[in-house]
């Protein structure tokens, strides 16, 4: 019975037992980005968070190597959670960011 209160991630936790996770997630408030850098800097940024969240996506749904994640499976993850569709250079950067994280 113990073991069940555990499981429950609405449970207060106490000393004996921790959460899992908890509940529920505020996304983290948005800030401006620094003001004057080239342009280039901005796009580099932006697909860099792209890429981040799209491997993210990739690992949750069970692609665990870079050989799995062809562009169309990234592609398809993208749109699955709402994402812009993402270019040939940005799948690439997916599947640089699961290569390098082992």
């Amino acid at each position: 019975m113990a073991r069940a209160a555990t499981l429950d991630p609405t449970a207060p936790a106490t000393a004996s037992t921790t959460p899992l996770f908890d509940l529920p997630y505020m996304p983290v408030e948005k800030r401006a980005l620094p003001a004057g850098r080239p342009r280039e800097w901005y796009i580099a940024h932006n697909r860099r968070l792209k890429a981040m969240r799209l491997a993210i996506v990739l690992l949750d749904a069970g692609v665990w190597r870079p050989e799995q994640a062809h562009d169309r499976t990234i592609r398809l993850a993208a749109e699955r959670v709402g994402i812009h569709p993402p270019s040939p250079v940005t799948c690439h950067m997916v599947r640089a960011l699961m290569r390098y994280s082992r």
